[in-house]
Parts: structure tokens; C-alpha cells; sequence
């Protein structure tokens, strides 16, 4: 009876330690992938949403500005019905 005690716990210690093994390794595995993964990612040219939001804000105002002198421009020309009264200005260092 003693014999088959021994034999289960060393068992159960066997199945533990393979147990943690796995588990040990799958830790391993996923910190792996994951500096892969941010290396991959990090070679590639992506931008930062602040970086995004902030040149589709700039195209934003761009498209405004264009509209605005595409306006003015028919006016000037005669083709619009309403002279444009919203004038646009030059904005940065050759504007003063």
C-alpha cells in the first residue's frame, strides 16, 4: 500500500511541475510575441492619433480656406451672384 502512496505523489509532483512548466513557457511565448509584435509595429511608418487629429484638423482649415478663395476668386471674376464679404488673411511670418 505504501508503494502505491509513493507513486501517486511523485505523480501528482510530476504532473505540478509539468503543469508550471507549460504555464511558465506559455508566459514566454506571449512576451515574446509581444516584443515581436511592438518591433514589427514600430518599423512600419504609423502615426499617433494626437498626429492624426492634429493634420486633419490643418486639412480641415486648408479645405476652409480654399472654399473661401474659390469664393472670393468668382466674385472677383464676376461669376458669383453676391460679392463674398469674408475675406481670408495669410496667417505666419510673411503675413506681418
Amino acid at each position: 500500500m505504501q508503494s502505491e502512496n509513493r507513486f501517486f505523489d511523485d505523480l501528482a509532483k510530476l504532473v505540478n511541475g509539468a503543469a508550471g512548466t507549460v504555464a511558465g513557457m506559455s508566459r514566454e511565448f506571449e512576451t515574446n510575441a509581444r516584443e515581436k509584435a511592438k518591433q514589427w509595429i514600430g518599423g512600419m511608418d504609423f502615426v499617433s492619433r494626437d498626429e492624426f487629429d492634429a493634420v486633419k484638423a490643418l486639412a480641415a482649415a486648408a479645405r476652409e480656406e480654399v472654399e473661401a478663395l474659390k469664393a472670393r476668386l468668382d466674385a472677383l471674376e464676376g461669376k458669383a451672384p453676391q460679392p463674398v464679404t469674408k475675406t481670408v488673411r495669410a496667417k505666419g511670418k510673411d503675413a506681418e
